[in-house]
């Protein structure tokens, strides 16, 4: 495993485009990224776990003007660590908020699912529409509640 990565090397290990990674730099998210003698960006193993990290708060739909607080923050040291604290208390809420929305989303989907297989296999739709609640299978109950129509 080499010591240093180029930002070419580092967009295929990350998945990151390097325009995305060049635009990560100018917005100042990667301020501990060296420079080569002829300017180019330099990567280490320790820099990975940035990107890492990065990506996750990016996932979380936390805004670059957050992302960058949070650096300068770790960049100032301990004197900061309550707010570094709170903003991963505030991004857990925030996960945990999107994981509710995908599961009422999968919730449709998994019920649209059911039907669909219900009516293709009776020919009409008319076989889910007038099937009684506790006739269906459990796990989709109270989804068809939420999705009927």
């Amino acid at each position: 495993m080499p010591n240093t990565y180029t930002i070419g090397e580092v967009a295929a290990k990350m998945n990151i485009p390097t325009s995305t990674l060049r635009y990560y730099d100018n917005e100042g998210l990667l301020p501990f990224v060296h420079r080569s003698a002829g300017g180019m960006r330099v990567f280490r193993k320790e820099d990975l776990a940035w990107l890492r990290l990065i990506k996750c708060l990016k996932a979380t739909n936390m805004p670059i003007k957050d992302i960058k607080a949070f650096i300068d923050w770790y960049m100032e040291g301990d004197s900061t660590l309550q707010k570094r604290r709170d903003m991963f208390y505030e991004r857990r809420q925030a996960v945990e908020d999107q994981i509710k929305v995908l599961q009422e989303t999968l919730d449709v989907i998994n019920y649209k699912c059911w039907f669909y297989d219900t009516a293709v296999e009776a020919g009409t739709t008319a076989v889910p529409k007038a099937m009684r609640l506790q006739d269906m299978p459990e796990e989709i109950r109270g989804s068809k509640e939420r999705t009927d129509l």
